[in-house]
């Protein structure tokens, strides 16, 4: 673990220049809008270490995948979000010496990501090597009012000396991705502008042919005053600059103001984009910096209103919480239904960008609870869209009549993921979005998206299971074989329970939705059926065939369900039984001795568990907690949420406030020394999971909301909102009381430390919290 960041309720601070931990920084310092992000890079040139990102929500690039054998089915590309132009350059040299802080002294660095206000500052002072001094103060935001725009304010002060300074702000095009397969280059030049002080260039990606605009306006102030000035344009290949040249007097600020757009032609004509991107240019360089700070800083106040987290008595993890709330406003909005989340947000490179399982189990519950409920519904109706493609992707595997097969990594549909074991095996991502739709029905109570669209994705994902498992003579029960679950340190195994569990729930839940919807609405059931050629009795037979005699692996003497068959013939031991310096172990040992060994990635038998808790008893919940919880090495990011949510159920505080600071400081700390690809976006809205539905108590039952809320010991209160069917509420815990505000006119009946409570509009609540309901 890294510990340089300043713990800050606000503020992610690095105090002094830590030039090794940079691309760490970069990820941390990231902003963003929903439509583009932009990593903390330094907008002067710089020849350390770094990693490059500014990326263009949806824009892609199909790339061949690297592999050295074929099979039948396998993706044909790896689907990147790709390194977009950069616009935030600024090329600063003072008499023949450039601004370069690996080739200067630095003194009083420092970079903050301001997260009540979103945006980035960094200050500093450069010793240059003919002993010129000079301050900087760069301040920076992705706009989201004007989401498809970021602002900059670089200020420039010569501290011992008078003299020229040439500025260069500039757009680089000729970029690349790091985790190109083949180092290819992705975008090819349509056109470019120049002006004074403005310049534009659009670039097209190959294959997918999406063309993005990119375009910059400079001005310039001195002592506060607008300066006009002369301009050079600049123009090479896939690159545009402006050149100026200043007299700077010693303790004199110039001030530049860059202001700059992305637009693609997801939502703009490729004919007349440029054009377009004139005309955003003019209408926010009118506004300015400070009216566009200003509106950001009030649209930010906005979603803190209703989504922030306020823990009193534990700063590291008040920021940690807050760390991760910000990044999932500033990666999905809702605004679109065409975009998603992907694991790294616009944060990095890694996992191409594109959409997992994780927006399903891990994000919606977040953006239900937290924005208005079409938030949540694009991320449904987003795969609604692709459920042809779904489709397909079965075919391709050999499955028939309309069976639906979710890919494991999708831009558009089409599965493309590069690995053989996690894209034909990790079947299990099904089940996360037929429970994605149950979530979101149970949790809004909009049975009307059943009507419209969750059946027919619900009997597509269930042929698929009904096909999937196979009659096994031996066992007299059905079986699932060949499969992977979310613990990817164990493939290509025979029945895993929570895949079989999952299978047969959806398959239980497809049965109810079939009734549900036939009695909401019987003519577009008829219709349905009738375009997806369902045969209902013979299929809803099958079904319950499989629901009542699924295979599901258990031990009944050590009383717990089995991560597979055959898992019991492993050497069982704890993780602390790891020799020192042996992890993480995917860094340390041969993928066949994890694949042997017992230890476990991710949760998988407690994300089961985790999903379906109200199934269980509470005895079956610890007896599966305790056997497997001391073998996981939690070396997935989606890991330490789950056991944190299941040991705050179970009473266990201390081992819930442990994986809840794991989880809540993973990027901070880097646990798992992956910072630097960028942040684990998905996992952060693992880390609200484990305050709201952890530390919180929130379940749904019985169309009500249920809380039993508690403190960790070392804090005095912590204090959540939730939005739920039209009302606002505000849960505040002490270690004595709770205490539920409705901020909504209407009254709320909710069930609070298992009573049931009305509070009025506008009203609030107060329930002690007796001794013997602490939990210990």
């Amino acid at each position: 673990m890294k510990h340089y960041i300043t713990q800050d309720p606000w503020n992610i601070v690095e105090e002094g220049f830590y030039r090794d931990f940079n691309e760490i920084t970069e990820s941390l310092m990231s902003i963003g809008n929903g439509r583009l992000g932009q990593r903390g890079n330094f907008e002067e040139k710089f020849t350390g270490k770094t990693l490059q990102g500014n990326y263009v929500a949806g824009v892609y690039y199909p790339d061949k995948t690297r592999v050295g054998w074929w099979k039948n089915g396998y993706p044909e590309y790896f689907a990147k979000v790709l390194n977009a132009a950069n616009w935030i350059g600024i090329d600063i040299d003072i008499e023949y010496e450039s601004l370069d802080l690996n080739q200067c002294e630095v003194r009083d660095f420092r970079r903050v990501l301001n997260m009540q206000e979103g945006y980035l500052e960094r200050s500093f002072v450069a010793v240059l090597k003919s002993g010129k001094e000079l301050q900087i103060n760069a301040k920076r935001f992705c706009s989201i009012v004007d989401d498809e725009s970021g602002a900059i304010r670089y200020a420039i002060k010569p501290l011992n000396f008078d003299a020229k300074i040439t500025i260069t702000p500039y757009i680089d095009g000729d970029i690349r991705n790091r985790d190109a397969n083949y180092d290819e280059t992705f975008w090819d030049e349509v056109r470019k502008e120049t002006a004074y002080g403005e310049a534009y260039i659009e670039l097209r990606t190959r294959k997918t042919g999406f063309h993005v605009a990119t375009g910059m306006c400079v001005e310039i102030e001195q002592d506060g005053v607008k300066v006009d000035f002369q301009s050079q344009p600049i123009k090479y290949e896939k690159y545009v600059a402006n050149r100026m040249t200043l007299d700077c007097r010693k303790g004199q600020e110039t001030v530049i103001y860059k202001y700059a757009v992305n637009l693609s032609s997801l939502n703009y004509d490729s004919d007349t984009i440029i054009k377009d991107a004139h005309q955003y240019i003019q209408r926010i360089t009118r506004k300015g910096f400070e009216k566009m700070l200003f509106e950001q800083k009030q649209a930010w106040a906005d979603k803190w209103k209703t989504n922030d987290i306020i823990i009193d008595g534990d700063v590291a993890a008040q920021q940690g919480i807050r760390f991760n709330i910000f990044q999932l406003n500033q990666t999905y909005t809702g605004e679109d239904e065409r975009l998603n989340i992907g694991p790294k947000g616009f944060t990095g490179e890694k996992y191409g960008g594109s959409t997992y399982w994780d927006t399903e189990a891990y994000c919606l519950p977040f953006y239900l609870s937290t924005a208005d409920q079409k938030v949540a519904k694009n991320l449904l109706v987003y795969r609604y869209k692709q459920l042809g493609k779904a489709i397909e992707n079965a075919q391709k595997l050999g499955f028939r009549a309309g069976a639906a097969l979710y890919p494991m990594v999708t831009m558009n549909g089409e599965e493309c993921h590069n690995e053989w074991e996690i894209t034909f095996e990790e079947i299990h991502r099904n089940g996360a979005i037929a429970y994605a739709i149950y979530d979101y029905v149970r949790y809004t109570g909009d049975e009307q998206y059943l009507v419209e669209y969750g059946l027919e994705v619900l009997i597509a994902i269930s042929r698929f299971w009904s096909q999937r498992v196979n009659w096994s003579k031996a066992k007299e029960q059905y079986v699932m074989l060949g499969v992977t679950g979310p613990n990817e340190y164990e493939n290509n195994v025979n029945n895993n329970w929570y895949t079989n569990y999952l299978a047969a729930w959806t398959l239980r839940y497809t049965v109810e939705a079939v009734g549900k919807v036939k009695a909401l609405d019987w003519d577009k059931y008829a219709e349905l059926i009738d375009r997806i050629h369902f045969r209902e009795e013979r299929e809803l037979a099958t079904a319950k065939q499989i629901i009542e005699r699924m295979y599901l692996p258990q031990d009944e003497k050590l009383g717990v369900f089995l991560q597979q068959e055959g898992f019991l013939d492993k050497d069982l031991m704890p993780v602390s039984d790891i020799p020192k310096g042996q992890r993480p172990i995917n860094q340390n040992w041969s993928w066949d001795r994890i694949l042997r060994s017992c230890f476990i990635k991710q949760a998988d038998v407690l994300q089961g568990l985790y999903f379906f808790e109200d199934e269980f008893d509470t005895d079956t919940l610890r007896r599966n907690f305790e056997f497997y919880e001391p073998m996981t090495v939690h070396e997935s990011s989606l890991s330490p949420c789950v056991h944190s949510i299941q040991a705050s159920k179970l009473g266990m505080k201390e081992k819930a406030y442990e994986m809840y600071l794991r989880t809540a400081r993973l990027d901070l700390d880097d646990y798992n020394n992956d910072t630097e690809d960028g942040c684990h976006i998905t996992s952060m809205a693992g880390t609200w999971l484990a305050v709201v539905k952890g530390f919180g108590g929130l379940r749904i039952e019985h169309e009500k909301v249920v809380l039993d809320p508690y403190c960790p010991d070392n804090w005095q209160s912590l204090s959540f909102k939730i939005r739920f069917r039209g009302a606002l509420l505000q849960v505040t815990t002490t270690q004595q009381n709770v205490t539920v505000q409705n901020s909504s006119a209407q009254p709320i009946t909710i069930k609070l430390n298992g009573k049931e409570v009305t509070v009025a509009g506008e009203g609030k609540k107060t329930v002690e919290i007796k001794v013997s309901n602490l939990k210990v």
